[in-house]
């Protein structure tokens, strides 16, 4: 049978911008029915079934906590989502505590909205997708029963793997509230790309850093696992003084779990997924990772001055000769020295 949405609010507007909205996901099989009112939609419920109700919370004549419980009297499985212009915390609370699977204040992020319409009624995401490679197909299962079972042990809200684009690859359990996991995930991937820069800058030869934010719906922490993956934990209790530390290590086993598992199956080192501005990597003779230069520079004739094990009295020659030969180069393929533009006539002197 097909999902049936229904849509309930007194403001016209508001409910031709939802229905436009799910209409950009383009699945034709969904069905979207309208109500102004609460008693309209109870209508509507007595005459078709409803997978997914979306309603603002002030309606006329009743709330919309009020209409929800109506509505599940009937059918105890619908899915409800619900639209509010308040930002008050107890009301919030109040709506979730009530069973509402998530909550968007005015004006509504559409992009976050439409990936919560798509998780609710269990439809492949197109907002924001799965990994749907080859690679993350294969380890899904795997990564799945781990992250799984380190959720029970910690009895976390959920733990997710995401790649440095921030889409998921695998994920045990929910956020309490998911509306905006769209742009709350996007948010963080950010936050890991940003310190991954930083350790480049500051020489970090591994990944060390994680990031604890407290004080939300959950406490979260995010971990990265390679450049191009992260753990991240959200629950209560996990970032207290007494319990961090635990939940750190505990983190960090399952860190090196994954990590082996996604080299296993070749899914780290692909540049493809490296972080925006990275530079293929060599190994130098430490074993750290550096960056590899991406035109002949300084980096390169360090290389060339170590590979000739060039002697201390021998240094200001090699410079010296290596002056030489780059001070006519310009770094820029497209240009040509100053000397051969004047013999072609391309400059402004005068014979």
């Amino acid at each position: 049978m097909a999902p049936t949405i229904l849509l309930v609010d007194d403001q016209h507007d508001i409910l031709r911008l939802l229905h436009s909205a799910l209409e950009t996901l383009q699945r034709p099989e969904l069905e979207i029915v309208e109500a102004p009112s609460g008693e309209e939609a109870l209508l509507e419920v007595g005459r078709r079934r409803v997978d997914l109700l979306i309603l603002d919370y002030r309606l006329p004549g009743m709330t919309g906590i009020e209409l929800m419980h109506h509505v599940r009297a009937r059918q105890p499985d619908v899915r409800v989502i619900l639209i509010t212009g308040i930002t008050d915390r107890k009301a919030r609370d109040e709506m979730l505590n009530a069973g509402a699977a998530a909550i968007f204040e005015k004006p509504i992020p559409l992009g976050d909205f439409l990936g919560t319409v798509e998780r609710n009624l269990g439809l492949d995401s197109t907002i924001f997708p799965d990994e749907s490679d080859r690679k993350a197909e294969v380890s899904r299962a795997r990564f799945s029963d781990l992250l799984a079972n380190f959720r029970q042990d910690l009895q976390a809200d959920a733990v997710f793997l995401v790649n440095d684009r921030g889409l998921v690859v695998a994920r045990a359990g929910d956020l309490r509230d998911n509306s905006m996991e769209v742009s709350l995930i996007s948010a963080l991937t950010a936050t890991s790309s940003a310190g991954l820069k930083w350790a480049k800058s500051n020489r970090q030869e591994g990944l060390d850093q994680y990031y604890v934010f407290t004080g939300g719906d959950h406490e979260l922490i995010l971990m990265p696992i390679d450049p191009s993956y992260s753990l991240l934990l959200a629950g209560h209790g996990l970032a207290d003084q007494e319990h961090l530390r635990d939940t750190i290590q505990a983190m960090l086993v399952v860190r090196n779990e994954v990590g082996r598992s996604l080299r296993s199956i070749g899914a780290t080192g692909d540049l493809s997924h490296a972080p925006r501005g990275a530079r293929p990597k060599r190994k130098g003779k430490t074993g750290r990772l550096v960056a590899e230069p991406t035109e002949q520079g300084i980096e390169a004739l360090l290389d060339e001055a170590e590979a000739q094990k060039i002697k201390p009295e021998d240094v200001d020659a090699f410079w010296d000769k290596a002056a030489e030969e780059h001070a006519s180069k310009s770094t820029r393929p497209d240009a040509i020295p100053y000397e051969e533009a004047r013999k072609l006539g391309l400059t402004p002197d005068k014979e």
